[in-house]
């Protein structure tokens, strides 16, 4: 999609933030116990999503710088080791690109949220971290995953294709 370093820069912050923003809104709503009332997560009040784009203006940076150093490159790697763009179907290896980046991401935020969230806001003691970063990667990792795959992704190349849409029709 992107063909320039200025094209690949608005689309990594569209991702980043899409992707930011999305995780916030679960994080927050989970924060905030709309999983564990009656209802669940039908409960939830729009100040939840006003909560999460006050958070995802920050950690949507994290999530581009972190995505630039290492989650596109395994991301790349991964698709390049489990598919075969001359024979598998192009939106096979898409989805590999997006798996591989998703398993390094995930449990990168989640490292990042559980020190930003827990140890400096919080005050959590830093022996406890080990155990809190893997908690928050397993409550994080199924709604990171179809997050991104269902929504953030298409919504970003969406998005993409209408502020360069002569890029997404050669392409197409």
């Amino acid at each position: 999609m992107p063909s320039t370093k200025k094209q690949g820069i608005i689309f990594g912050l569209i991702m980043s933030y899409a992707m930011a923003y999305g995780m916030e809104v679960y994080n927050v709503a989970v924060k905030e116990g709309f999983n564990l009332n009656i209802g669940g997560f039908s409960t939830m009040t729009n100040q939840v999503f006003l909560d999460a784009l006050i958070e995802a203006s920050y950690m949507g940076i994290f999530v581009f710088i972190f995505s630039n150093l290492i989650g596109n490159r395994v991301g790349m790697s991964f698709a390049a080791a489990h598919t075969d763009p001359s024979k598998d179907n192009p939106y096979f290896c898409q989805l590999m690109r997006q798996a591989g980046t998703i398993a390094v991401m995930c449990p990168t935020m989640s490292l990042v949220a559980a020190i930003l969230f827990n140890v400096i806001l919080a005050h959590a003691s830093i022996v406890n971290l080990p155990a809190v970063w893997v908690g928050t990667f397993i409550k994080n990792f199924p709604m990171a995953f179809f997050w991104n795959m269902f929504a953030a992704a298409p919504f970003t190349r969406w998005s993409f294709g209408k502020l360069f849409p002569q890029q997404s029709k050669s392409h197409a």
